[in-house]
């Protein structure tokens, strides 16, 4: 492995100038964009920019020439990039697994704890929300707007007559898997990993999000090449659900410190006392990482504590309007980490579907800049990507706003403009939380994040 990237290295890259595809409007068939979706105004609220899109498929397949996006290195097929290069890749269109991704001869070394935790234990989730609708993701596809703001998905009773409220308290149970190398023992503390959206089933629409058969051998052999120190893996299951009035949007979408507190004060203690181990509480040996909503999440984690976690890796993140309940100081969500909003000036009081909510209004950020921009630079290293197929805009939000590369590829451009160390890629031939890719870069994206860990337990910064 470490003989390929050194001959990958040694590879003329190609450097690639954004090629200026026109940027008129395209026929979009019917479906692939939300009712009312503004594709031909840019100064008007809500723009979505069809440029360098291919709506042969669904989600449309977006093209790394893209004008939008910043130059990437284009790597042989196959090929991953150098772990000590910061900076845009694009992979693929082929992704074989890597090896540091399988057991030998399906056992591993260590040992796997669970344990299960209940809302009725938590005190800082202590009520848990359920979203009242007739089948699983009723609402991203038959929910709706409020009236004059693509921005602010309604979460109302309307799907069943009888309930008082879709968003009602609910309760919620967890499972927690953590993985313990052999070589992870002793009385040392331990760096690790921890991940949301990790337990499910191995087959079905949600198998991509299952992470156990891949995270917990990709850890076991890193640590016994050597190529990272020994450290542990964590998965926590999701509170349920998923998007706005779920308890799994209300942890990863929402853009505040509350889910990183949540893993550090219940979470990890219960970790350290089943698996009986110490857990580093340096920084820059905790890595917050997730898929999808957790995959923003994960960066969420870090942007609000980065005195307790300083790396993050996100497969497919959602740096878009997803944030539930609508917080009118960010209205755009997590696509005001990397961008303004784009909506108008609201009306101040939505009443709708007999609820009284409070409208969005610009963002307290200066001029509604993005908020990387407008914030000294965190100590945070991440690594993430992005498939060509990946997210795009659920049926109700025309909100110029829920573009899933879209989102990265501007999330690369304000972390660059703040000098952050990063891995972007942009994944050829892939789709939302793509399992190939993941098999094919989770052992390299850990080793990027790793590099230059000291065992210490006392510092605060990388090297």
């Amino acid at each position: 492995m470490r003989t390929r990237r050194l001959v990958m290295a040694a590879f003329a890259v190609l450097l690639l100038e954004p090629a200026m595809p026109s940027a008129h409007a395209q026929s979009v068939p019917p479906g692939l964009l939300p009712a009312g979706a503004n594709t031909t105004n840019p100064s008007a609220p809500f723009y979505i920019d069809l440029t360098g899109l291919d709506f042969r498929t669904n989600p449309p397949t977006r093209n790394p020439l893209n004008p939008n996006y910043p130059s990437a290195t284009a790597l042989p097929n196959g090929a991953l990039p150098p772990i000590g290069l910061n900076g845009n890749f694009i992979l693929g269109p082929t992704h074989p697994p890597a090896p540091e991704t399988v057991a030998p001869n399906g056992l591993l070394s260590g040992k796997v704890y669970s344990f299960i935790m209940q809302s009725k234990d938590s005190t800082i989730f202590h009520n848990g929300h359920v979203r009242v609708e007739p089948f699983f993701d009723y609402i991203n596809s038959y929910g709706q707007t409020a009236p004059g703001d693509f921005s602010t998905m309604l979460v109302p009773n309307c799907f069943t007559p009888d309930a008082k409220y879709c968003g009602e308290v609910g309760t919620w149970t967890r499972k927690v898997l953590v993985y313990v190398p052999r070589l992870a023992r002793g009385d040392q503390p331990l760096p690790f990993i921890v991940s949301g959206d990790g337990n499910g089933p191995t087959s079905g629409p949600v198998a991509a999000f299952t992470l156990e058969p891949l995270l917990f051998p990709t850890i076991d052999n890193l640590v016994q090449l050597r190529r990272v120190p020994p450290m542990v893996a964590i998965i926590v299951e999701n509170g349920g659900q998923d998007a706005q009035g779920s308890q799994r949007g209300f942890e990863y979408d929402a853009i505040n410190g509350l889910y990183a507190e949540f893993i550090q004060t219940e979470v990890l203690p219960l970790v350290e006392q089943v698996a009986g181990i110490r857990l580093t509480r340096n920084p820059a040996g905790r890595i917050a990482m997730g898929q999808s909503a957790s995959g923003g999440g994960a960066f969420t984690m870090a942007w609000f504590h980065p005195e307790l976690f300083g790396k993050v890796l996100s497969y497919s993140p959602t740096f878009t309007n997803q944030q539930w309940p609508h917080d009118p100081n960010l209205p755009g969500g997590g696509w005001q980490y990397h961008s303004p909003y784009a909506g108008p000036q609201p009306n101040p009081l939505l009443n709708t579907e007999n609820l009284s909510l409070n409208g969005p209004t610009t963002s307290t950020q200066p001029s509604g800049s993005p908020l990387v921009l407008t914030s000294p630079k965190k100590p945070i290293r991440m690594w993430f990507e992005m498939g060509d197929q990946d997210g795009w805009y659920p049926n109700p939000m025309a909100d110029g706003m829920h573009d899933y590369v879209l989102c990265a590829e501007n999330m690369a451009k304000v972390l660059a403009a703040k000098g952050y160390e990063y891995q972007f890629i942009f994944a050829r031939n892939a789709v939302h939380v793509d399992p190939a890719t993941k098999a094919q870069t989770l052992p390299s994206a850990i080793e990027y994040l790793m590099q230059g860990y000291r065992a210490d337990d006392e510092g605060s910064q990388f090297r």
